[in-house]
């Protein structure tokens, strides 16, 4: 399977996705979007030999600087509304990966670009990066679920602010606000989300995975997280994993969990 814009590396069963467009800043394109969703779709569920997923831009200046925007300027008002529910559908996959998935943001992140980066379930900033929603400026709003997630991770007056005003915040201010996970010298970004991706990688990993799901059903419409919260907890009490943690703490060794 091979993806248009996007360079691939697996080590260690963490994979590091690089968006290769570095001349356009990363910027996302229709083949971009296209490759990010036959990779999440289907080549990272179906990879049994994944543990986490890094996400992060080539070059040192952009992790993705927006959509493509001299693709779309002549959409109709049909063309925009495919153009952004295949960004909604694309990113839903993210977010609901079975493998937690980090962006490492080495630069910009704006837009669309920081619109991917909030669909991660962690983000590690560069010391230089960049964060914002600046759609306004064009006659716009974000397409790809900005209105919605920048809410969940600042709150709404101060996510508002920014998507009314389209001002560009840096990384301190990101982690401060809550939208970064950690801030770290810049060209550092994808080691430290390995180091983060490792530690978890010797966690139960259908613990991990409901852990996400658990996560995520808070967010969603219609669905009771303390019930699914649960009944994930029943699931994980019947596993392998469960009785080879437990029998590991009693006896004060490293657990060897087999996803069973």
């Amino acid at each position: 399977m091979t993806f248009d814009n996007l360079h691939l590396d697996l080590q260690d069963q963490i994979l590091t996705v690089t968006m290769d467009r570095e001349s356009a800043l990363n910027a996302i394109n229709m083949a971009t979007m296209d490759s990010l969703h036959r990779l999440f779709g289907h080549y990272v569920p179906d990879h049994d030999g994944i543990s986490g997923v890094i996400l992060t831009g080539a070059g040192p200046k952009a992790f993705a600087a927006g959509a493509d925007i001299k693709e779309f300027a002549s959409f109709s008002a049909q063309e925009g509304k495919r153009l952004s529910a295949k960004g909604h559908e694309t990113y839903f996959l993210i977010e609901k990966s079975r493998v937690p998935v980090i962006a490492a943001v080495n630069g910009y992140a704006l837009g669309g670009g920081c619109e991917l980066a909030m669909a991660c379930h962690m983000r590690i900033a560069g010391e230089h990066a960049k964060f914002g929603q600046p759609e306004v400026n064009l006659g716009l709003l974000p397409g790809y679920g900005g209105t919605q997630r920048l809410v969940q991770y600042i709150g709404k007056a101060k996510a508002i602010e920014l998507l009314l005003t389209a001002d560009l915040i840096n990384a301190q201010e990101a982690h401060r606000l809550g939208l970064v996970n950690h801030v770290v010298p810049s060209g550092t970004e994808v080691e430290k989300a390995r180091e983060i991706l490792l530690k978890i990688s010797e966690k139960g990993p259908i613990a991990v995975r409901k852990v996400i799901e658990a996560v995520n059903a808070y967010f969603t419409e219609d669905t009771d997280g303390f019930h699914f919260e649960v009944e994930s907890f029943g699931y994980a009490c019947g596993t392998d994993d469960f009785r080879e943690g437990s029998k590991a703490f009693l006896e004060k060794r490293k657990p060897h969990f087999t996803g069973h």
